[in-house]
This record gives C-alpha cells, sequence and structure tokens, in this order.
C-alpha cells in the first residue's frame, strides 16, 4: 500500500468536514455531555464498517480483474470529489437546529441513529464505492489490505468525533459561525478538489 498516507489524509479530510455525523456528535455532547456521544460515535463508525464490507463484496473482484472498472471508478471517484468540494465552498455554515431525528436519550437508539446516519450519507457511500477500491493493490492479499484501511478508517472517525464531542461547545460557536464556518466549509472545499485532482492522476 505505498499510497496509505494519501489514504490517511484522504480519509481524515472526509471524517472532519462538516456533515450530519458532525451535527449528530455536537448535538449529543451538548444535550447528553461528552458521554452521551459515544454510542452515536461507535454507531457511526460501525455504519462505515457496515459500507466498506458491502464495497468489499461487491467491487473487490471486478476491480482485480478488470483495467477498464478501476479506470472507470477511479474518474467516478474524482468527479465525487471536486463536486463535493465545491459544494463545501459554496455552503453555508452549519445549522444545529435543522436535525433529520430526534436523539433518543438511550445508548441503543443513539447508536443505531449514527448506523442509519452513515448507511444513507452519500459521502460515505461514494468513498467506499469510487474511492476506497483505488488503494487496493491487486498483487498483494486483499484481505489484509481491506482491514488495514477500513480500520483505519473506523479509528479515523472515533477519534475525529471523540474530538469534536471533547470541543462541543467551542466547535458549536465557531463551526456555526459566519465566519468560521465558512473557513471550515472552504478549507474542506478546497482540500476535498485537490484530492479529486490528484485521484484523476494516479496511476494503478
Amino acid at each position: 500500500m505505498q499510497l496509505y498516507l494519501l489514504f490517511l489524509a484522504m480519509a481524515t479530510a472526509t471524517v472532519i468536514s462538516p456533515g450530519p455525523g458532525v451535527v449528530m456528535t455536537l448535538s449529543n455532547a451538548l444535550r447528553f455531555g461528552r458521554r452521551g456521544t459515544v454510542g452515536g460515535i461507535l454507531g457511526v463508525a460501525f455504519g462505515a464498517l457496515v459500507v466498506a464490507g458491502l464495497s468489499a463484496t461487491s467491487l473487490g473482484v471486478l476491480l482485480a480483474t478488470s483495467a477498464l472498472a478501476f479506470t472507470v471508478l477511479k474518474f467516478i471517484g474524482a468527479a465525487y470529489l471536486i463536486y463535493l468540494g465545491i459544494r463545501l465552498w459554496r455552503a453555508p455554515p452549519l445549522d444545529l437546529n435543522q436535525r433529520p431525528a430526534q436523539v433518543a436519550d438511550s445508548f441503543r437508539k443513539r447508536f443505531m441513529e449514527g448506523v442509519s446516519l452513515q448507511l444513507t450519507n452519500p459521502k460515505v457511500v461514494l468513498f467506499f464505492l469510487s474511492i476506497f477500491p483505488q488503494f487496493i493493490d491487486g498483487h498483494s492479499s486483499y484481505a489484509t489490505q481491506f482491514t488495514t484501511l477500513v480500520l483505519t478508517y473506523c479509528a479515523l472517525v472515533v477519534a475525529v468525533h471523540l474530538v469534536y464531542a471533547l470541543c462541543a461547545k467551542r466547535a458549536k460557536h465557531w463551526l456555526t459561525s459566519e465566519r468560521g464556518g465558512r473557513a471550515m466549509n472552504r478549507a474542506s472545499g478546497a482540500t476535498f478538489m485537490c484530492f479529486g485532482a490528484a485521484l484523476a492522476s494516479a496511476s494503478r
């Protein structure tokens, strides 16, 4: 996995960027305290694991045998990263008052909310279906590489969201302010556009 550091940087940017998972973690931290975020965070990480597993079973063999499939998915992934970057650049600051679901006051229900958010989050689905496979070397052990990359992503989810939970009050005020929110969105947007260009020019 010669591109592991690039994967690490790209996955970190994906996890850090504002989205439903970040809103859920901030909201849970503000309503239930830091401990109240654990269920949701683990749910988000588990949801990522499920999506990764689906991508592995559906794309693993195809990508190992088809150069055309690899190339097509590479450009789909690059286009999606650039699109996501443009959308983040133009997006307004987060609004914690606009949430799709009420957070229930129990570990199990917060866990399931985290799972459902991740399973319906296009950013995560596209990441694993079109971007994730670019970092798998067809000449090395698929299982070992897949496990390493997935566990890395899930660990990043837990670590980043715990940081958001620990800094909930400051993060909330900064991310929802005009200046802070736009700065975060534009930094994330520029990062994704750069990653999209890098992915499009990368070779297998």
